[in-house]
């Protein structure tokens, strides 16, 4: 069976309501082309993952896709805050958000275990903090060896992991390469998987440093050329910096952001990916 797909095809299969989503990609090869198409399906109630949630889980937020987020640092990197995030969590608009946050150590460890058909990692870390106390998915265990504290964070097994890649072949086998965060573990540990890229080939060729991974764990796969803009992907495209001056100043104010969500996403002229 072909695991190819449409993108709008994709997320109308994988992505339901009340779902737990996680949409990987650090400063790099981020999904945002299907975080766009979320919020033009309309999915409501998800539960969020990402370590670094920026631009595109404001943009997620704001449409009202979330009822919670799970990540470890949040913003709009190198401009400053998630407007749509802070105004969700300060004045519940448009939804109330929950959060459950935790170090880039321990969401890293999370995705991990997952991967790894365990129930949760062991780390140092949280020491000193006071995540654990609000924090359900973080506790302690004594080492069976040394007696030592140590912390442990429970598995991380979303319903979808999305990320975005540069190439896959026509079977599905995907390959990306440059800076790689926790793409991989995030599609072994997720039940379902998708993976947008910015082409199809014929056959991989391996990449220094090249992330292969084999068709056995994509549930299916889209291509969408610029589908991490505004982010970048390595040998396609740069960051658009401006894009994300511009949106500190469209995220400040709900009509602005309301403007946009109409023009630029739920347009129904626009056509999908």
């Amino acid at each position: 069976m072909s695991r190819t797909r449409q993108l709008d095809e994709a997320v109308a299969e994988l992505v339901g309501d009340g779902d737990v989503v996680a949409l990987e990609g650090f400063t790099h090869l981020i999904p945002v082309a299907a975080g766009h198409e979320i919020i033009r399906q309309r999915r409501r109630d998800l539960t969020l993952c990402r370590m670094t949630p920026d631009v595109v889980y404001d943009q997620l937020i704001g449409a009202g896709c979330a009822s919670k987020l799970v990540f470890s640092w949040g913003g709009n990197p190198g401009v400053g805050s998630l407007h749509r995030f802070r105004d969700a969590i300060q004045r519940s608009w448009p939804v109330p958000l929950e959060i459950e946050e935790h170090s880039h150590a321990g969401m890293a460890n999370r995705y991990v275990a997952g991967a790894s058909g365990l129930p949760f990692a062991v780390l140092r870390g949280y020491t000193g903090t006071d995540l654990p106390k609000h924090t359900d998915s973080i506790k302690t265990v004594s080492c069976p060896f040394t007696g030592e504290e140590l912390a442990a964070v429970s598995a991380l097994n979303p319903d979808v992991g999305i990320i975005h890649a540069q190439q896959a072949d026509k079977q599905g086998n995907v390959q990306m390469w440059g800076i790689t965060g926790v793409q991989k573990e995030t599609v072994l540990a997720a039940k379902r998987s998708l993976v947008t890229v910015e082409e199809t080939v014929d056959e991989l060729v391996p990449r220094p440093g090249g992330v292969v991974l084999p068709k056995w764990a994509v549930t299916a796969v889209a291509e969408v050329p610029g589908g991490a803009r505004p982010s970048y992907a390595q040998g396609y495209y740069e960051r658009d910096n401006d894009y994300y001056q511009q949106w500190d100043l469209i995220s400040r104010d709900r009509e602005k952001f309301q403007q946009w969500l109409d023009t630029e996403i739920l347009d129904a002229e626009r056509s999908p990916r």
